[in-house]
C-alpha cells in the first residue's frame, strides 16, 4: 500500500510537470508515436481490407500476414530495425515497428467487416440500381464501420502498451519512467509510469467503445428496439393478487 502511496505521490510531485522528461511531454511523445504509427497503418490495412472484404479474394493469404505478424516479438524486431537502419534511424526503426504491430487489427477489422454483411442486402441495393461504387461506399463500408472501428480500437490498445518499450531506445514516452527506474530500483515511478500507461489505454478503450457502439446504423438497433416493444406489449399483464 505505501507503493502505492508514493507512486501517486511521485505522479504529483511538482518536479514530474517541468524539465525535458516532465510527464506533459512523455506523454506528447507516446501519443505521438501510437497516432502515427496507427495512421500509417490504416492507410496500408483498411485499403487491402475492404478489397479482400468486397471481392472475397486473398482472405487467407491475409489470415496468414496477419498471424505471422503477431507472431514477431516487437523488442526483438525494433532491436534489430535499430541495428540495420542505424542509430541514427531509431525513430523510423520504431514506427515501423508499430505499424507492423497495428496492421493485423485493422486489416481484420477492415475485410470482417464486409464479410460479415448479409448478401442478400447487397443484392438489395444493386437490384435498386446502385452502382458497385455505390454498394461499396454507401452499403459496405457504412455497414462494415463498426467492426472496423473495433479493429482500430484494437490496434490502438495493443501500440499504446507496446510504445513503452520506445523508452529502450531512448525515445521517451511514458514507458521511461518504467524503464528508467527499474534499474535504479525507484518502485513509485515504476509504479507511476505504469499507472500513467493503464489509465491512457482505459480511457482510450471507453472512447472507442462508445464511437463502435455509435457507428452502427440507426437502422440496424432500430429493428432490435422495435422487436423488444412488441414482445412485451404482447406479453399477458401479471394478475392481480
Amino acid at each position: 500500500m505505501n507503493v502505492f502511496t508514493d507512486a501517486i505521490a511521485w505522479l504529483f510531485s511538482p518536479d514530474r510537470w517541468e524539465g525535458p522528461y516532465s510527464l506533459p511531454i512523455l506523454f506528447g511523445q507516446h501519443m505521438y508515436y501510437t497516432l502515427i504509427s496507427v495512421l500509417i497503418a490504416a492507410i496500408i490495412a483498411v485499403p487491402i481490407g475492404w478489397l479482400i472484404g468486397h471481392t472475397g479474394r486473398g482472405r487467407e493469404i491475409a489470415v496468414a500476414v496477419s498471424g505471422a505478424a503477431r507472431a514477431i516479438p516487437s523488442f526483438g524486431l525494433l532491436v534489430l530495425l535499430v541495428l540495420l537502419l542505424g542509430v541514427l534511424r531509431i525513430p523510423e526503426a520504431a514506427i515501423i515497428t508499430f505499424v507492423l504491430l497495428a496492421i493485423p487489427s485493422l486489416l481484420a477489422g477492415a475485410y470482417t467487416g464486409l464479410e460479415a454483411i448479409d448478401r442478400r442486402v447487397l443484392d438489395s441495393a444493386r437490384a435498386m440500381g446502385m452502382t458497385e461504387w455505390q454498394v461499396f461506399w454507401k452499403v459496405e463500408v457504412r455497414l462494415g464501420l463498426p467492426l472496423l472501428v473495433g479493429g482500430i480500437r484494437a490496434a490502438l490498445l495493443q501500440v499504446i502498451a507496446t510504445v513503452t518499450i520506445a523508452a529502450y531506445v531512448n525515445l521517451g514516452g511514458l514507458g521511461w519512467p518504467i524503464i528508467q527506474g527499474i534499474p535504479l530500483r525507484k518502485f513509485d515511478q515504476v509504479l507511476g509510469g505504469a499507472i500513467l500507461v493503464a489509465i491512457l489505454a482505459l480511457a482510450v478503450d471507453l472512447i472507442f467503445a462508445l464511437l463502435q457502439h455509435a457507428a452502427v446504423p440507426a437502422g440496424v438497433r432500430a429493428p432490435t428496439t422495435t422487436r423488444r416493444s412488441r414482445t412485451a406489449a404482447a406479453s399477458p399483464a401479471p394478475a392481480a393478487a
